[in-house]
């Protein structure tokens, strides 16, 4: 997987040619000139200690000819770096695009089965590991490779044995830092999996701040955070530890090669004559030659932590996306709201069935409501209905089309849907009604407003409809935010409609009221009703009752009580010693 990630990586790159190429040209440019550097500082050092007289004219072009080189290297440099951000960013750009266009391809299940702050992490700090990465990487290797090579071929034309002492020693530092790596690399990935588990657990604790309060669980959630944080330290601090001794060690390597070409050069210039200045420039070359390698082994911590984050990133972009829908697929623009329910089922785990073989006909216009104890597969329908989940066996008809022969998109547009767990986006009032209608005018969403009766608490806020709610809509009450996804829905009056629990963080006298609305808008549609409180679906058409996944009764309320069987026993429990019961 590690060689899988890094070869994904150099494609994502390689969308970068024009780039690239112009960047390699940069460097070569670049890094030649700065190795012909020791060269032409040897040349002027041997006009100054050569034959006891320093030849001042030559000296002068030297000098000159040494500052128009390093200008002109560090231009390209410069070039360089610049076109460097370029590459990595835009690769980033890409990368973080494409898993994000794949998020939104993934089924509700990809969403249950792993932490939201997992996910955030891998879009956010995984991605930022690769793009520091990148450009440490860049920066370091094509100049590194370049600085190599011009440096191998002047230092052979100078002394081919002195270069054969650097060649030698050369290939210790890759073999310290191989052995180094393979042992860290295995802790990098620890700790990226570890600061995302960190991140889902702080994501859930902050967004259930209420509860944990209210629990007293402040102290166990700040043990649970302490134990994960306590392993990120290790996993951190080992894997640093590692990448760590690869710096000094090449390093160590490097100062003996050093220290050798001074003692080789010394005896050469003693037994054949070599000159000062070559000494002089092949004491920089063991510096220079020896230096990319350094560099690559001091950001072998940010390489092996891109690897790592790629690895996460790339699960996501690899996750299997909702089935696509089949070449035939059709839209349906006059939707009469005919459903039928033939021989469904459905489990979330394979050895656990929770819907079985379940079978309704339901006519246009009707209120279905569903009843039943937790668990029993109510809301389970709707997703299926909704195809946020696929069923295993059977099939779901609407208007005697199958709805896998519906594009996905058209069938989720041909129901308004009310949650009992509401959503808002940071943005303003008007933003967030008009959410399934951008076109909507002013009159349409201060209309929707008033069927849901949240038009008065709308005006009584300083800015009206242009207030800005905050994340997640933390500035309003439960209530009020119910009020504002009912309100969403009756903007758009789609031809069929689901209420999961719509009305149930609203008070009695308002729920009074939505349910007229809801009436209203119900009128003509078809309309399922998901409900505990049995009181709110009194008028409904049919009322299934599940258990288990079936429906074990069905009937109008009336019929229901006079059979004495679940329904009766659930409103009895309901409203026993209510006056509402009689």
């Amino acid at each position: 997987m590690k060689k899988n990630s890094f070869f994904r990586l150099v494609k994502y790159i390689g969308k970068y040619k024009l780039y690239l190429v112009v960047s390699l040209i940069c460097a070569l440019i670049s890094n030649v000139l700065a190795a012909f550097m020791p060269f032409i500082v040897g040349k002027g050092i041997n006009k100054i200690v050569g034959e006891g007289k320093v030849e001042f004219g030559t000296l002068s072009k030297i000098i000159m000819i040494l500052a128009v080189v390093y200008v002109i290297s560090s231009l390209f440099t410069w070039i360089f770096t610049v076109i460097a951000n370029i590459i990595a960013f835009g690769t980033v750009k890409d990368i973080r695009n494409e898993a994000f266009e794949k998020i939104s391809t993934l089924p509700l299940s990809y969403f249950d089965r792993n932490p939201h702050g997992d996910i955030m992490s891998r879009l956010t700090n995984d991605i930022d590991a690769i793009s520091d990465g990148l450009f440490q990487g860049i920066t370091q290797f094509f100049p590194g490779i370049v600085t190599i090579v011009s440096s191998l071929v002047l230092m052979f034309t100078l002394s081919i044995k002195i270069t054969l002492v650097i060649v030698v020693m050369t290939p210790l530092c890759f073999l310290i830092a191989s052995f180094i790596t393979k042992r860290s690399n295995k802790m990098f990935k620890e700790q990226q999996r570890t600061v995302g588990e960190l991140n889902g657990y702080a994501e859930e604790i902050i967004g259930s701040q209420k509860v944990v309060k209210v629990f007293g669980y402040e102290k166990r959630a700040e043990e649970k955070f302490n134990e994960i944080n306590s392993r990120l330290y290790k996993c951190g601090q080992q894997a640093q530890f590692y990448s760590s001794l690869t710096n000094p060690a090449t390093r160590y390597v490097n100062n003996v090669t050093f220290a050798l070409v001074g003692v080789v050069g010394g005896l050469l210039s003693v037994l054949t004559g070599l000159s000062v200045g070559t000494i002089s420039s092949f004491l920089t070359y063991a510096t220079q030659f020896s230096q990319p390698i350094n560099n690559v082994t001091s950001v072998a911590t940010q390489l092996q932590a891109a690897i790592a984050s790629a690895e996460r990133v790339f699960a996501i972009i690899d996750e299997t996306p909702e089935l696509e829908d089949i070449d035939k697929t059709k839209e349906i623009t006059n939707c009469e709201g005919n459903i039928s329910f033939h021989d469904v089922s459905f489990s979330y785990v394979k050895e656990v069935p929770l819907i079985n073989n379940f079978n309704a006909d339901i006519k246009k216009g009707s209120t279905i409501a569903i009843v039943g104890p937790t668990g029993a597969g109510k809301t389970t329908m709707v997703n299926l209905l909704m195809r946020f989940y696929d069923i295993t066996n059977g099939k779901i008809l609407i208007d005697g089309t199958n709805i896998y022969e519906i594009k996905r998109e058209n069938l989720r547009g041909l129901f308004g849907m009310v949650l009992q767990d509401t959503w808002l986006f940071e943005g303003t009032i008007r933003e967030n009604i008009a959410y399934g209608k951008l076109d909507a005018t002013q009159e349409e969403i201060e209309t929707a407003a008033k069927e849901a009766y949240i038009d008065s608490y709308i005006e009584k806020l300083p800015d009206g409809y242009d207030t800005v709610i905050t994340e997640s809509g933390a500035n309003l009450s439960e209530g009020q935010k119910q009020l504002l996804t009912i309100a969403r829905v009756m903007l758009i009056k789609p031809p069929m409609l689901i209420l999961d629990e719509a009305t149930s963080s609203v008070d009695t006298r308002t729920e009074a009221k939505i349910q007229s609305a809801f009436l209203s808008i119900m009128k003509g549609r078809t309309s399922f009703v998901i409900a505990h409180r049995l009181s709110t679906i009194r008028d409904a058409d049919v009322i299934l009752v599940m258990n288990n996944g079936e429906i074990v009764e069905r009937g109008n309320h009336e019929e229901l009580l006079n059979k004495g069987g679940v329904y009766a026993k659930l409103y009895e429990s309901q409203f026993k010693n209510s006056e509402e019961a009689v």
